[in-house]
């Protein structure tokens, strides 16, 4: 699919995909016409996508998410200790879920409070 395409079935600019090809997110490949210089996209960026929104969402940067694809797909990845970058951002996340839970319980109480106080007119 071309970038057109992939923009509007993922929701994001063209821009945010060109970004995401230059850090080695996602890929594409030369269009199948030799008289343009269009590129292709395969079905699978948009699972891709949507796994780059989850990690971002969990708190993830693009930069740490283009070292990790990068060190996953390089056939020598020596000098980069994938499990200890994994469990630190593991770590990372669970830490921001820990924290999130306990807002969204004082988001509960605050409403509960509100909820028991009678209104005033």
């Amino acid at each position: 699919m071309r970038i057109g395409e992939l923009a509007r079935r993922s929701g994001l600019s063209r821009d945010t995909l060109r970004f995401y090809e230059r850090q080695g997110l996602i890929a594409s490949r030369p269009g199948t016409e030799a008289t343009n210089s269009y590129r292709d996209y395969p079905e699978e960026a948009l699972i891709t996508l949507d796994q780059i929104a989850d990690a971002q969402a969990a708190g993830m940067s693009i930069a740490d998410l283009a070292m990790l694809m990068g060190q996953l797909q390089a056939a020598d990845p020596d000098g980069f200790d994938g499990e200890a970058f994994l469990d630190a951002r593991i770590a990372e996340v669970e830490a921001r879920i820990t924290r999130a839970e306990r807002f969204l319980e004082s988001l509960r109480q605050a409403r509960a409070a509100l909820a028991a106080t009678p209104v005033l007119r």
